[in-house]
């Protein structure tokens, strides 16, 4: 019954903590119809009121609106990504459209819409704090940007083709979900040369978990698919993964090809409908970038300095192939992790092998625990009481140095066929001050692909991995760490061009001794990573670094593309993208290989006209950390700066208001050229 419904009221739990064991996917869709109804009186009321509007009765109410519904949603949606069987992704097809058109008729409500203009145009900002300014602007624009100008035919054929992207986006999302797993490579142990010893553990558990034996499976997961396109000598095997890989999502039921063409045509109307020539036009007024302009101007200064090295590297790759296979090799893309690694190997004597054993997740979980203690004073104690959603998944509370909560940490760290690929943050609520007076804090989850454990073995990473838990660490201190008044305004929730920097930040430690030298020790022996293993790793960390950021860009540039289009676009997706990227990209296309159609971050991942943002946002924390570098890594005077003007600000005030309190300075592109090694030709510096 739905007076029953655990969603209806607040979570009885210590914390706040989501009480799973007693969810059932039957109580999703009555709680989020209670929610809508909930909420649409919230709204009404708010509309309809006689009295004068004000920032605190319009604005403020606005904003508070919407308890129940949040809350269902802040576990939904979340619960989508990780663990979606089908029962849930029925329910989500079923609501998504009932979801966007209910937000559509709050943005689309005349009365509130004058409401909220009356409330603008009287709005004193000299009496008003600077959250609330930010609260006031992003209202209002929320509400223009949705339509609430429009008028007529036009206001209808926003609320359709809004209802429509939602269907859409859902479909492209559910088809790359649910494609990835029909594809498997079944291995027989005439087809292992080359691949070590933790790529076979792997492959052997994912076919005895499937029930067979003497054989080994590999995957399109990420902790299957890279080590064998890295290590695998059998170049046939290679290339055939590789081609299940890039054609996913290319025919058959899970197709995606129309689905996200008529994605980037329904933006497009939508952005013309709002006056622009184009989406990207649309999206970036509401970034630091503004403009596609500086979007290009930044990905073209870019390719401009690192394509030049990034050919040097590919020819002097070629011509290491060519002498490893004793003739002239033409590299191809199933080629480029596996010769990159032996010549990365010749160079540096390193490979993920050689520190695998060094990288056990629970004592890299506690070196992580520990980089945030160092800087900002955190300590992060096991809850075993905590209900998860997954038996895997680990709850940490989070306190400050006086004890105080902060928040609290769910970690689910490895594949299953319910989960979306990658690796990303999100919280199942965000941290704001309540009408009473309380600091509500943020329910945080990592979600990851990470290699799994054997029977014989721990989980084991590589250094991408420790990468990727670092980067996502960074989002998760983002939220654990936000001290604002709203929740619109809080943690993550800034620029889409900006909220990559805290994470990438993060990142940079990965390759200093004094992070690495805090955890890393020998899975059986207890011994210490061997000083000439860590020098190894800092000296090879520039290798292939142009390779990867033209790599990068190319995906910038694919999603400046389709949402740069200023007329409905029917044609082939294969030449358009090809056309996209053929000034960046480093091999001829492979007939029926595409990323577009499995390109979630863009279609369905809220990154369209966004992807450039990630290399923004590097410029930006390769900046910030040359500051630490200039004092010590783990300063806490400079982590205090860092913590004050930028982890605990959200998006309350501009970006680069925020960036420059802590640098005292706008970025420029030196500080990441000097990582990479890469510099402009002027620079007598050799790389």
């Amino acid at each position: 019954m739905i007076e029953n419904n655990i969603f209806l009221r607040p979570f009885r739990t210590r914390g706040g903590a989501v009480p799973f064991d007693r969810i059932t996917t039957a109580d999703y869709e009555p709680a989020i119809r209670q929610g809508i109804k909930e909420h649409d009186a919230e709204v009404r009321a708010i509309a309809e009121s006689n009295d004068e509007a004000t920032f605190e009765n319009t604005i403020v109410a606005l904003e508070r609106a919407g308890a129940t519904l949040n809350r269902v949603l802040g576990v939904f949606y979340p619960m989508l990504s990780c663990n979606a069987d089908d029962a849930l992704l029925k329910v989500s097809e079923l609501m998504a459209p009932v979801l966007s058109e209910h937000f559509n008729s709050i943005t689309l409500n005349e009365r509130l819409w004058q409401r909220v203009k009356y409330v603008k145009d009287h709005f004193d900002e000299a009496s008003y704090d600077v959250e609330d300014q930010m609260l006031m602007r992003e209202t209002y624009d929320g509400f223009v940007r949705s339509g609430a100008n429009l008028q007529g035919e036009a206001r209808e054929r926003y609320r359709e083709l809004s209802k429509r992207l939602t269907e859409l986006t859902l479909k492209f999302d559910q088809n790359a979900l649910k494609e990835t797993p029909r594809y498997e490579l079944w291995l027989t142990e005439k087809d292992l040369d080359g691949l070590p010893e933790s790529a076979l553990d792997s492959a052997k558990q994912a076919a005895k978990d499937k029930g067979r034996e003497n054989e080994w499976l590999v995957t399109l997961d990420a902790p299957s698919y890279g080590p064998f396109m890295k290590y695998s000598d059998r170049r046939d095997l290679r290339e055939q993964l590789y081609k299940m890989y890039n054609r996913q999502c290319t025919s058959g039921d899970y197709c995606n090809l129309d689905v996200l063409r008529d994605i980037a045509n329904t933006r497009l109307e939508i952005a013309q409908l709002m006056g622009c020539k184009s989406f990207a036009e649309y999206k970036l007024q509401h970034t630091m970038a503004q403009t596609p302009a500086n979007v290009y101007g930044m990905l073209n200064q870019l390719r401009d300095a690192y394509l030049p090295v990034e050919r040097d590297e590919m020819k002097r790759l070629t011509e290491f192939a060519s002498k490893l296979e004793g003739k002239p090799t033409v590299i191809m893309p199933w080629d480029y992790s596996y010769y990159s690694n032996k010549e990365k190997d010749s160079k540096y004597e390193i490979n993920d092998e050689l520190l695998r054993p060094y990288f056990e997740l629970g004592r890299v979980t506690q070196g992580v625990f520990g980089f945030a203690k160092r800087m900002y004073g955190l300590r992060f104690t096991h809850n075993h009481d905590a209900q998860v959603f997954h038996p895997e998944v680990e709850v940490y509370d989070v306190t400050d140095e006086d004890g105080k909560a902060v928040g609290m940490l769910y970690l689910d760290f490895f594949p299953r066929p319910t989960k979306q690929s990658g690796a990303w943050m999100t919280s199942f609520r965000e941290q704001y001050i309540d009408d009473n007076g309380n600091d509500v804090r943020p329910l945080v989850t990592l979600t990851m692909n990470f290699t799994r454990p054997t029977d014989a073995k721990p989980s084991l990473l590589t250094v991408r991995e420790l990468e990727t838990f670092m980067h996502e660490f960074g989002h998760a201190l983002h939220q654990l760490l936000s001290r604002c008044k709203y929740q619109s305004l809080s943690g993550t929730n800034v620029y889409r061009d900006f909220v990559e920097v805290p994470s990438q930040f993060n990142e940079n430690y990965v390759y200093e001794r004094e992070f690495l030298d805090s955890f890393a020790c020998h899975y059986k022996t207890g011994e210490p990573v061997p000083q000439e293993l860590i020098d190894k790793l800092i000296a090879s960390s520039q290798y292939g670094a142009a390779y990867a950021c033209v790599r990068q860009l190319g995906f910038g540039f694919i999603d400046m593309a389709w949402h740069s289009i200023t007329e409905p676009y029917q044609g082939d997706d294969f030449d358009f993208e090809y056309h996209a990227v053929k000034d960046v990209q480093a091999f001829e296309p492979v007939e029926g290989c595409i990323m577009s159609p499995q390109f979630t971050h863009i279609f369905s991942g809220g990154y369209a006209a966004g992807y450039y943002g990630y290399k923004w946002a590097e410029l930006i924390e390769c900046d910030a950390f040359d500051k630490f570098k200039q004092t010590s890594i783990f300063d806490r005077d400079t982590a205090r700066l860092w913590q004050t003007h930028v982890l605990s600000r959200g998006g309350t005030e501009a970006p680069m208001t925020l960036y420059k309190r802590f640098r005292g300075a706008e970025p420029g592109i030196e500080a990441m050229m000097r990582r990479d090694g890469v510099f402009h030709k002027s620079d007598t510096n050799k790389r």
